[in-house]
């Protein structure tokens, strides 16, 4: 295993995470959806949990947690890009397309998180020692978490869509009702709206 590259990406996994808590917290400015507020504000404490969890990742393993790579400043420039999108939505559009633009910030910036646990999770299979137990104890807190936060906010950003193209929406969204942390399960879920928003 390149141990520069495990490196790399612990540092732009903490980055991010703590990225997320401010996508989050300004996102929940643009809710108008009680039930998307809900959820918003439960991935707000998961993700402040996670900023933790990566914190003590480096301790366990003796590295700096504000070491600085080119790959971390630019997850921490694209962060705040995604900061930015949401703040000027809440400050300039209207309501329910600032939500929708918050909605589109989340999936884009989970989406990155859930690869980033996906690969803190292979390299937890493959490593050794400290190493392999403090990666796996991080990935096994972490891991259905990130897949509900992916797939029940793309189901929500899904149907904010659809309400406002004028069509009937179902909301929360399947993925929500069917508590789904799988891609099969959000692809099941997504194809049986169409059953139930007849």
């Amino acid at each position: 295993m390149n141990d520069a590259q495990i490196k790399e990406l612990l540092l732009q996994s903490l980055e991010h995470e703590r990225g997320g808590v401010k996508l989050y917290a300004a996102a929940l400015k643009c809710v108008l959806n009680e039930d998307l507020k809900a959820e918003w504000e439960k991935y707000l404490d998961e993700s402040r949990r996670h900023v933790q969890i990566l914190e003590d990742v480096f301790q366990a393993l003796d590295m700096d947690p504000e070491e600085m790579s080119l790959g971390r400043k630019l997850v921490a420039s694209l962060g705040e890009s995604l900061l930015h999108a949401v703040e000027s939505a809440r400050r300039e559009a209207e309501p329910a397309a600032a939500q929708i633009i918050a909605a589109e910030c989340v999936v884009l910036a989970e989406t990155k998180d859930h690869l980033d646990w996906e690969l803190i999770g292979l390299c937890a299979e493959k490593a050794t020692g400290a190493r392999a137990k403090a990666l796996r104890a991080a990935y096994e807190e972490v891991e259905d978490q990130e897949d509900e936060h992916l797939y029940h906010t793309k189901g929500w950003c899904r149907e904010l869509w659809i309400e406002s193209l004028g069509m009937k929406a179902v909301l929360p969204p399947p993925e929500e009702r069917k508590n789904v942390k799988t891609a099969i399960g959000a692809e099941r879920a997504k194809n049986a709206r169409t059953t139930t928003s007849d």
